[in-house]
């Protein structure tokens, strides 16, 4: 089983280095149980681009915290703060009995859950596992699966809103596990987001976020390609998103997130595409959608081309750019 699920989270990790119910959305008032432990430590594996405002949003709410990272760099300010900094996961196991990890890849969650050092190795009876990572949701289950052999439980909760909402605490969670565990969840991830939904057993969380990223790969690509055709016409770029914002063409990535320079203040393309969502994590992302339209048999006509066009971007010096890059992409290139 190991080596399996090694595996399966070795061939999405590859690409990343290389390149039941209807939705509910908890309630703040929600509580069980486990939730009575309120203040007690939390532990948070991975505090890297989004997971260092994640964890620094549980201290503003008063939580103590049990911290890991792989870059012990990571973990200088929350030492300096005066949170614990651990030297593995399992060390966080063994100090909290509510962990969060945040990590970039299928590869590195088995890694942090169920490696020579993971988080089973000392993990309690009862404690609540919630993974935020986007992974593979095949993981996700077989990550469920050894959890509950070691009498805890584990909840998938992956995250949409990206750097810029994470410090300020308005992140999106989709969130996959046993529905009467929910509220012990939503406790912690409602310190980190202001959306927090119920998406069914784990696994389904992981789905909705592939989803979401693939909708959103494919409407940037299709606001660039419009952009980038209309300004070759001879329109003028602010008056032709106005129009698109206006029509049935609007989409988020035209009205908030526009890829094209000048356009819209305060987003990568203002910014020589710095910060916020890398192509990389996109490509990524994609991957993911692919693995899992593959074995679901699921045609995903434009979902392909743009894992493809993404995966192109990682491989011509894109890999560090926002993902909104693709719009300077296609100006460059153009012989498809």
């Amino acid at each position: 089983m190991a080596a399996s699920l090694w595996l399966r989270g070795a061939a999405s990790s590859l690409r990343y280095w290389s390149r039941r119910q209807p939705p509910a959305v908890a309630s703040l008032a929600a509580v069980c149980s486990r939730s009575m432990a309120s203040k007690t430590p939390v532990g948070f594996t991975g505090v890297g681009n989004m997971g260092n405002p994640m964890a620094k949003n549980l201290m503003k709410h008063g939580y103590p915290l049990i911290i890991y990272d792989v870059f012990h760099d990571a973990c200088k300010e929350f030492l300096d703060a005066g949170e614990q900094v651990v030297s593995s996961p399992a060390d966080v196991a063994e100090k909290a009995d509510r962990i969060i990890t945040m990590l970039p890849t299928s590869i590195n969650a088995i890694e942090a859950y169920s490696g020579a050092n993971g988080i089973l190795k000392k993990v309690k009876k009862g404690s609540l596992l919630i993974d935020a990572s986007t992974i593979d949701p095949m993981v996700s289950k077989e990550l469920a699966k050894e959890v509950e052999k070691m009498g805890a439980v584990f909840m998938d909760a992956p995250v949409s809103g990206g750097v810029g909402a994470a410090p300020s605490g308005n992140l999106t969670f989709m969130v996959g596990g046993v529905e009467e565990e929910f509220a012990a969840a939503q406790e912690l991830l409602g310190c980190m987001g202001s959306n927090v939904v119920y998406c069914g057993a784990v696994g389904t969380g992981q789905a909705a976020k592939i989803c979401n990223n693939l909708l959103l790969a494919i409407s940037m690509i299709g606001t660039a390609e419009a952009m980038n055709l209309g300004i070759r016409l001879g329109l003028d770029p602010k008056l032709l998103a106005k129009i698109l914002n206006m029509s049935s063409g609007r989409c988020w990535s035209s009205d908030t997130y526009n890829p094209v320079p000048g356009v819209v203040d305060g987003v990568p393309s203002a910014n020589n595409y710095q910060g916020r969502f890398g192509t990389t994590l996109m490509a990524k992302d994609l991957g993911l959608a692919q693995d899992s339209a593959t074995s679901t048999k699921s045609p995903i006509l434009l979902g392909s081309q743009a894992h493809q066009i993404y995966s192109m971007m990682c491989a011509k010096g894109y890999s560090k750019k926002d993902f909104s890059s693709v719009f300077q992409f296609l100006r460059e290139e153009e012989t498809f």
